[in-house]
């Protein structure tokens, strides 16, 4: 399996996650499922099946995340010294050719994304078309809406 990026901030956000499904949700469902055997006739036992299907998904969600962890290199933005190229963990001020909109992403691994708090996924078509560029630079992005042109008017490590 490759290195997975992710920030410091995504590697304990991964980690809590974890933690939070062995320590508290891996005993509620093994409570779950023994409160709906004590019902009886499991054949027909609606509540013991939904707490063995929650069951797989959540020892199915520990080996995802532990798997991750294990392959994880965490690259803290701030120690990054890519002389002004955008690279993963840079901080990225934008601006659209076309409307003038101003934006401002961090480039971060796929489970830390999240577009509302300006993180996007090192694979998205966005951040696919800035890595490598530096401020001044303009990015091409096919968007839904069509073909934008980003310029670059700052790139930061922070």
């Amino acid at each position: 399996m490759s290195t997975i990026p992710l920030t410091r901030r995504g590697a304990e956000k991964l980690r809590a996650e974890l933690h939070r499904l062995k320590t508290v949700e891996r005993h509620a469902v093994i409570q779950a499922i023994a409160e709906a055997r004590a019902q009886g006739d499991l054949s027909e036992n609606a509540e013991y099946d939904a707490a063995k299907d929650k069951q797989g998904f959540i020892e199915g969600r520990i080996k995802e995340l532990e798997a991750k962890l294990a392959a994880a290199k965490v690259i803290e933005p701030g120690e990054v010294d890519a002389g002004g190229k955008v690279v993963f963990g840079a901080t990225v001020d934008l601006e659209d050719e076309d409307s003038g909109a101003k934006a401002t992403y961090q480039i971060v691994g796929d489970d830390e994304a999240d577009l509302k708090l300006g993180l996007i996924s090192i694979s998205s078509p966005i951040a696919r078309a800035l890595i490598g560029k530096e401020a001044g630079d303009v990015a091409e992005v096919q968007a839904p809406g069509g073909l934008k042109h980003w310029e670059i008017v700052d790139v930061r490590y922070i």
